[in-house]
């Protein structure tokens, strides 16, 4: 208390000063009417400032909240999306049924998603893994494909009650079936090591018909990822040893250096397809 009073009387004079100053403003406010508009405009100047930029921040917060509303609703459009896709080359392929059919998508997606977001990715390593923060309490399991807002990402390896590890597309240890989109013929997606920009799609036979700038898909012979899921556009294409198939080089959709949301797709018929497809190699 004592150090208190001697500071407060050693700086006496700056306190009467501050003091005097507050006294002439309040004076000069109270007496004429050009100050009184040119500090009430200053003052709500400074408010507006104050509210747009505390505005600005809560936006900026409520960002992350906004992304993970997006993305989910993106993953519901493109389960409708795929489902329509499916219903319309079958009737296209039954044209007999084409006439008078309306598709019913609300019990026709076999397919769920659970968005989830990348805590650890790497891209410069020959095998690269990316780790998500969904595990088995949240129903992720292995074999579910990923995605992001742009196309493929990779398959889920390891799981455990809070995390998973995926796969992506930049591990020689994935190979995705992928086919050229509007066309009947697949190959085999594997990447090489080199650049994390491209991988190559092999074994599509020579007399398919695509060119530069074609979208690749996965080609739905799977049970992980549905048909039409971009993976990327062909950049550049040449024939394999054996002259009978072409080897393209494909630019990925995706952006893993720059991987922050997934979701994670879940097939509800998967384990049916699986356990017929397993039967049936037993006769083998």
């Amino acid at each position: 208390m004592r150090k208190l009073i001697e500071f407060l009387v050693r700086k006496r004079h700056w306190f009467l000063f501050v003091l005097l100053e507050a006294v002439s403003l309040l004076l000069l406010y109270r007496g004429n009417r050009y100050q009184q508009t040119v500090i009430l405009s200053s003052a709500n100047m400074l408010t507006g400032s104050v509210v747009s930029l505390s505005g600005s921040v809560a936006s900026y917060l409520n960002l992350r909240d906004i992304n993970k509303d997006l993305l989910e609703r993106n993953g519901r459009l493109e389960a409708r999306m795929l489902a329509l896709q499916d219903q319309l080359e079958m009737l296209m392929a039954d044209t007999v049924t084409f006439r008078g059919f309306v598709p019913d998508t609300t019990d026709s997606i076999p397919y769920t998603f659970v968005v989830a977001d990348v805590v650890n990715n790497s891209v410069v390593r020959l095998f690269n893994y990316i780790t998500i923060n969904k595990g088995k309490l949240d129903g992720i399991e292995p074999d579910m494909g990923v995605v992001c807002e742009r196309g493929a990402v990779g398959i889920v390896s390891t799981v455990s009650d809070h995390f998973s590890v995926v796969i992506p597309l930049l591990n020689p240890k994935l190979r995705l079936s992928c086919k050229v989109r509007g066309s009947g013929y697949f190959g085999s997606l594997n990447w090489d090591g080199r650049d994390a920009l491209y991988a190559n799609l092999e074994e599509l036979p020579r007399h398919v018909d695509f060119q530069k700038g074609d979208t690749v898909v996965t080609s739905g012979y799977s049970a992980v990822f549905p048909p039409g899921i971009i993976v990327g556009t062909v950049a550049e294409f040449e024939k394999q040893h054996d002259d009978n198939f072409y080897s393209l080089r494909v630019r990925l959709a995706a952006d893993f250096q720059a991987l922050n949301n997934v979701r994670v797709i879940k097939n509800l018929r998967q384990a049916e397809q699986l356990r017929i497809e397993q039967e049936a190699r037993k006769n083998d």
